[in-house]
């Protein structure tokens, strides 16, 4: 049986990777997502988790990654459902599905991502909800991702294992009661997501200033960090048909760094790497080579 590993980062489209991950002069009318898609077999779609993408985008997105043959994307579910969930409407539904049925259809779909707050625990009433939200869109790859340690209990694990409901695994900072860093897999689809360690602004409140709510993801592992998560990372895989390893550290392409990193200590090779990231951050020379 072979066991697939994708690692990539989370989303694209952000204006601090211009000179970092992208080329400088890059102007308008240059393709983000054809460009990472080049070096990376999985993104995950981060803007869905805000608004849903339209059926017109997500023919888009199929089209600019038609060169990568083994390339798949993961979607967050909208956060009408996990975050204001007592909002969303059978509206909502049909929304996200027409953004992410045309993925799915083009065999381009790994998994819908649900994300839950801290404050989602496993209490009976959040049970029920996440129990009613994973029949309503058990159509697709499903993988839950909590944050709560109240959830670290083994009949959830047996649970979503009878159900083939993916566990997300995730590394975050730890605070009191928050879920830690584990290597379990309940379906076929293995997740492992990292957010960075960034204490000082986890749970800080931040306006709409989009570079302040940045700064939460404003951490790079250092290579003695992520071997752990090699590890766990093997583990899983070795447990699941199709595995996605996810870099949510994106503040300035420091996601896209630890990517390519964990890509070379699982497989002993030099990937392939936009060469203006070598400026930024030389460390990435050991792990990885400028195209």
């Amino acid at each position: 049986m072979k066991h697939i590993v994708k690692i990539g980062p989370a989303g694209w489209s952000y204006q601090d990777w211009k000179g970092i991950v992208y080329p400088k002069d890059a102007g308008s009318k240059f393709d983000q997502l054809a460009y990472l898609s080049k070096y990376f077999d999985v993104i995950e779609i981060n803007s869905s988790f805000y608004r849903p993408p339209t059926e017109k985008t997500a023919r888009s997105w199929i089209r600019r990654v038609d060169h990568n043959k083994e390339f798949k994307f993961t979607a967050k579910l909208y956060q009408v459902f996990t975050h204001d969930r007592n909002k969303a409407t059978t509206q909502d539904e049909r929304d996200y599905r027409s953004g992410i049925d045309p993925l799915a259809e083009a065999g381009r779909l790994g998994a819908v991502l649900m994300q839950f707050p801290w404050s989602f625990k496993n209490t009976p009433e959040d049970r029920q909800y996440l129990d009613s939200l994973i029949i309503r869109f058990d159509s697709y790859p499903l993988v839950v991702e909590v944050r709560h340690s109240s959830w670290n209990a083994e009949e959830i694990y047996q649970e979503f294992e009878a159900r083939r409901i993916g566990f997300c695994n995730i590394d975050q900072p730890l605070f009191s009661r928050s879920i830690k860093p584990s290597a379990l897999t309940t379906s076929p689809v293995g997740y492992v997501r990292l957010h960075g360690r960034n204490y000082e602004h986890w749970f800080a409140e931040f306006s709409d200033d989009s570079r302040a709510r940045a700064e939460r993801y404003n951490y790079l592992y250092s290579p003695k960090e992520l071997q752990p998560w090699v590890d766990r990372i093997n583990k899983i895989a070795s447990q699941s048909l199709e595995t996605f390893v996810i870099t949510n550290n994106h503040f300035q392409g420091k996601g896209v760094v630890n990517a390519l990193e964990i890509e070379h200590l699982l497989t002993g090779h030099n990937p392939p790497a936009p060469p203006t990231l070598f400026d930024r951050y030389p460390r990435i020379g050991e792990s990885a080579t400028p195209e």
